[in-house]
Formats: structure tokens, C-alpha cells, sequence
């Protein structure tokens, strides 16, 4: 699959998803590159913010199978992966896949599951695969994860471990509407249309070609570089324990090629390597004092690696576009 056929497609899905959610391009946008690239999404957000509605709306829109978990304290690994039953009627035991043998599926509430069950979660996230009893299952492509958590009301919560962050390409907030956007939620609510079927626009398959495609993208070395630079400087910054990790740079390095892709280009620009940093590193660091690490800190401590380190000139970046 072509650049532009990749960018078609975005477009397709971004005009589908439109007629269900109002306003949040931006947010739409991350999420369709964090697809292309075989990426998971982590949103934290307050209830009512349609998060649920968003992660199903694309699912419809790509003819993908969807599922909604949602998690609580007494949530098993079981119920996630699936069990192998007793057939008495064929006197063997058979698999019964959980809810996690889907093309989409929404973690609901993450970190109210207890830490058994989040970890249930990091073979399938990172291998695209299942363990049960002994017996490995693959899992379908496009398989994505869109986990949500409430950043606000903390009680009765299992923070998210760091392993576990690391596995999220992408860490998003879809905020509140705009007062027209609002407005226009209003209008839609009480609209007949509200209750169509929304019909998909691109095949699972054509994910899947886009998925295996977009890496043609082209990166110079000298953005190599800098992506290594960035974050080699969090992993130096005074306040922080833990910085960005070998997987952090292959995550910021695949988001950029799929962004680049889903806005038609065949080349990565040092823009769009910044407009990606804080979505892709901001929940991979850790700071030495944790009472700092509170609602945009990361991203003010981004910004400020982004101003001192050096970017890539005009004229080192002439042969990426050759």
C-alpha cells in the first residue's frame, strides 16, 4: 500500500468518525496513527468524555470486532484471556477465548484491576499473543488496545507499573467540548440519525496492508539522532529516575513514520517528531521525587528538552526527500 492510499484511508475514517464524535480532531488523529502502527492508547480522561464511544465508533468504521472489558478488583487473568473448559458431551477439554480475541478492545478503568490482572494484559500487548494452560494462541490482526483511566478519583486504584506504561505507545486526553461543540452534542442527542448504524468505510484488511506499509516511510539517520538525543536527555535530567527506554524510542520513531503517512507524506519531518514527543514519552518517565510527578509535568519537562536539544538542519535533510 501506497503513502497516499494510506493517507486516503485515514481521511475515510476521519470523515466517518466525524459523524458520530464532534470536534476532537487532534485526538482522532493520534488514534489513527497509533492504529496504523500497530499501536496501544492510553486515555486518561474524566468520565463522559466519550472515550467508549470514540474507541467503538472507529471500530465500526474499519469493520473490526470490538469489545469493552471493564475492570475491577475482582476481574481474573481468566477473564481477559479465556479457559479451557470440560466438553462432557466430547469428554476433552475445549478453549473458550476471553474478550481480549478482538480486533479493538477498551480496557475500561485500567488501574482498578489489581496488578494479576493488569499483567495479564503485557504478553498479549506486546506479543500479540495469548498463553493459556501451556498452549500458546495468535492473536488476529489489527489487534489495539485503547486502556481508559480517571486521573482524578484515586481511591480504590492499582497504578499502572512501569512496565506496563512502557507497553502504551501513545498517552492522550480528549478533554471537554468546546460551547459550540457542545452545543452541537445537544443537538445530535435529540436527532433521529443519533441511533443509525454507522456503516464501515475501510475493511480490516486494507488496516492490515496499511500496518505492514507505512514503515516504508522514510527517516534520515541525523533523525535518528536526534529521536537518541531526546531521549538521552530525559535520562540525564536531574529530576528524573527513569527515563526513555530503548522501546520508547522504537514507539516515537514508528508513531512519526505513521503520522507522516496519515498526512501524505513519504519522509518524516523534525515537526512531526515534536508535535509526537509528549503523547509518546510523557508516561514513560519516572521522576526522582514523586510528588513531581503530577498532571503536566512530563510535558513541561518535554517542552524543555525539546528547546535544548539541537535540531536537524534544512540542509542535513535535503537526501530524505531524494
Amino acid at each position: 500500500m501506497e503513502v497516499q492510499q494510506i493517507q486516503e484511508l485515514a481521511n475515510k475514517l476521519k470523515e466517518n468518525v466525524r459523524r458520530v464524535i464532534v470536534g476532537k480532531e487532534e485526538a482522532v488523529e493520534l488514534l489513527l496513527t497509533a492504529v496504523i502502527a500497530s499501536g496501544h492508547v492510553l486515555l486518561e480522561d474524566v468520565p463522559g468524555t466519550g472515550k467508549t464511544l470514540l474507541a467503538k465508533t472507529l471500530s465500526n468504521s474499519m469493520a473490526c470486532s470490538f469489545q469493552r472489558i471493564q475492570f475491577t478488583p475482582d476481574l481474573l487473568p481468566s477473564d481477559l484471556t479465556g479457559i479451557n473448559f470440560y466438553n462432557q458431551k466430547e469428554g476433552e477439554f475445549n478453549f473458550r477465548p476471553g474478550p481480549l480475541f478482538a480486533n479493538m478492545v477498551l480496557a475500561d478503568e485500567i488501574n482498578r484491576a489489581t496488578p494479576r490482572t493488569q499483567a495479564s494484559l503485557l504478553e498479549c500487548m506486546e506479543e500479540r499473543q495469548i498463553s493459556v494452560d501451556g498452549e500458546t494462541h495468535i492473536l488476529g490482526r489489527p489487534f489495539i488496545v485503547i486502556a481508559t483511566q480517571n486521573p482524578i478519583d484515586n481511591q480504590g486504584t492499582f497504578p499502572l507499573p512501569e512496565a506496563q506504561m512502557d507497553r502504551f505507545m501513545l498517552r492522550m486526553k480528549l478533554g471537554y467540548p468546546s460551547e459550540n461543540e457542545g452545543v452541537e452534542i445537544l443537538k445530535r442527542t435529540t436527532s433521529s440519525e443519533v441511533n443509525q448504524k454507522l456503516n464501515s468505510v475501510v475493511t480490516q484488511q486494507e488496516i492490515v496492508e496499511a500496518q505492514s506499509s507505512y514503515m516504508a516511510v522514510k527517516v534520515h539517520e541525523d533523525l535518528l539522532r536526534y529521536i537518541t538525543q531526546i531521549a538521552e536527555a530525559t535520562r540525564k535530567h536531574a529530576d528524573v529516575s527513569l527515563g526513555v527506554s530503548p522501546r520508547g524510542t522504537q514507539a516515537l520513531l514508528r508513531a512519526v513514520q505513521a503520522f507522516a503517512a496519515v498526512r501524505g507524506r513519504n519522509y518524516v519531518l523534525p515537526d512531526d517528531i515534536k508535535y509526537m514527543v509528549p503523547s509518546v514519552l510523557s508516561h514513560r518517565l519516572v521522576f526522582r521525587n514523586r510528588l513531581a510527578q503530577q498532571e503536566g509535568r512530563a510535558e513541561a519537562l518535554l517542552q524543555e528538552v525539546l528547546q535544548h536539544v539541537a535540531v536537524p538542519s534544512e540542509d542535513q535533510l535535503e537526501s530524505s526527500v531524494k
